[in-house]
């Protein structure tokens, strides 16, 4: 697994469980449609949904779990809406990772824009910076039709 930019370490764990939960399908449509539609009753979230109610409240435990959505009784039925303060920590962890390439893009510039660059022997330096090689695929070329 890769490592994580330095500066986004903290913010990721925060919004990692965030992540994580809106890596299913259902749950994201889920999130999706409180996000279009305000808060809705387990019975209206499984309307329309290829799963059961009781899947769809397993899926709502999740999202509870990871902050994104919270639950309330209104009389017999439980509302469900979404929880702002848990997608606050997943836009923090995706700021601070998009803040921490923006600085490696810059430095990379500097590299390749700055005064060592037009010097002989630049494009080597510059090759041995460079994050990863082509692949020999890469390299040839295509084939030509028959």
């Amino acid at each position: 697994m890769p490592s994580l930019p330095r500066a986004a370490g903290s913010a990721w764990e925060q919004g990692r469980s965030v992540f994580a939960a809106l890596g299913d399908p259902v749950r994201l449509r889920l999130v999706a449609r409180l996000s279009q539609e305000g808060p809705l009753s387990i019975t209206r979230l499984a309307a329309g949904e290829r799963v059961t109610r009781q899947a769809v409240t397993k899926h709502l435990a999740v999202l509870a779990g990871a902050a994104v959505v919270r639950g309330a009784r209104e009389g017999r039925e439980k509302v469900w809406a979404l929880e702002p303060h848990g997608l606050a920590a997943a836009r923090r962890a995706l700021d601070a990772i998009s803040r921490e390439w923006d600085a490696r893009i810059d430095r990379l510039r500097a590299l390749v824009e700055g005064p060592g660059a037009a010097r002989p022997g630049a494009a080597r330096r510059i090759a041995r910076r460079a994050v990863s090689a082509p692949s020999p695929a890469a390299a040839r070329p295509p084939p030509r039709p028959g």
